[in-house]
């Protein structure tokens, strides 16, 4: 890990619209910032969070543009190359490596769903194009592709990839993911995008996670990595508790599902925290309004990241 500037808690960015639907540059240089003085080890843009899947080029590139004016080096960045099949992710790259990011991440391909050679053969068609590192983000719930651990390390040990961001969900597999990748040298960065889980994993030997909660909560999990740091589990153990409770905000939505219940209710929360001048979402996606809005500040008033006597935002 020592050799790697890929670890501890890299947040997925979310990304902040005005009422237009157009990028909140103000409060996206706001939550950018809010989680480096909290600590951040990296930041990953272009993501599940950050709604890639929901961007044309034009919008993604501005994202990136103004996402590493504002980084402006003080942590490493990860950049999403996320497209439906190799040609669009290699053409994703190549302009991508224009601008001043530290790495790679892509999924496998979908749509045109492969099997277990073509996903191999994705990846190692993409590492011939990438001059950065490049990290696998593992994601079937989107993807539909569950990434296989030990062709993963096969790739990390042939300098394919650099690591993986695993969003799989699969807390067994992703365990014998760490124990092949310990087992061959540990070639891999294995970060974890499991919020509520990030201390399981850190017990196995994570390097990282990547929580779209530490948007939220930067500091809390910059805490757990630490205590991780030190083998105070016990704080480990009390952080991770406070933050799967904090995670109740996407449990308490009633009004919608997948990204208006997940990003959504993080948006809701941003703005209800003042960190977001709105919780709009990207077309065909409505922002939450009404009772969730009212259940996600009583979560956030619990967690102590709202003031109890403050009036929700409607």
């Amino acid at each position: 890990m020592a050799d790697s500037k890929f670890y501890g808690v890299i947040p997925p960015v979310v990304v902040p619209l005005d009422a237009n639907r157009e990028l909140d540059v103000p409060a996206f240089e706001r939550s950018i910032n809010r989680m480096i003085e909290g600590g951040v080890h990296g930041l990953f843009f272009l993501g599940s969070s950050g709604e890639v899947a929901f961007l044309n080029d034009d919008q993604r590139f501005q994202l990136l543009e103004e996402a590493v004016r504002i980084v402006d080096h003080r942590v490493p960045v990860l950049a999403g190359v996320i497209d439906m099949e190799t040609e669009r992710v290699i053409k994703q790259v190549k302009r991508t490596q224009q601008y001043d990011v530290d790495g790679l991440v892509c999924t496998a391909p979908f749509y045109a769903l492969g099997g277990p050679k073509e996903n191999e053969r994705h990846f190692r068609v993409i590492r011939e194009h990438a001059e950065l590192p490049l990290f696998a983000y593992d994601l079937p719930v989107c993807v539909h592709t569950k990434l296989d651990p030990t062709m993963l390390v096969r790739l990390g040990n042939d300098g394919v990839l650099a690591g993986v961001k695993d969003s799989s969900g699969d807390d067994v597999q992703f365990r014998w993911l760490m124990l092949e990748n310990e087992d061959a040298g540990h070639p891999l960065q294995l970060l974890t995008g499991h919020e509520v889980c990030v201390d399981g994993a850190y017990l196995g030997g994570a390097d990282g996670s990547v929580p779209g909660l530490a948007n939220l909560a930067p500091r809390e999990y910059v805490e757990m990595w630490d205590a991780y740091q030190a083998k105070d589990w016990d704080t480990v153990k009390e952080k991770q508790d406070y933050l799967a409770r904090l995670m109740f905000v996407t449990r308490r939505v009633q009004a919608t599902v997948g990204f208006g219940a997940g990003v959504g209710a993080f948006k809701t929360a941003l703005w209800q925290m003042g960190v977001f001048n709105t919780n709009q979402m990207r077309e065909p996606v409505q922002p939450l309004v009404g009772d969730d809005v009212i259940e996600i500040v009583r979560v956030l008033k619990r967690a102590g990241l709202m003031d109890v006597a403050s009036a929700p935002r409607l």
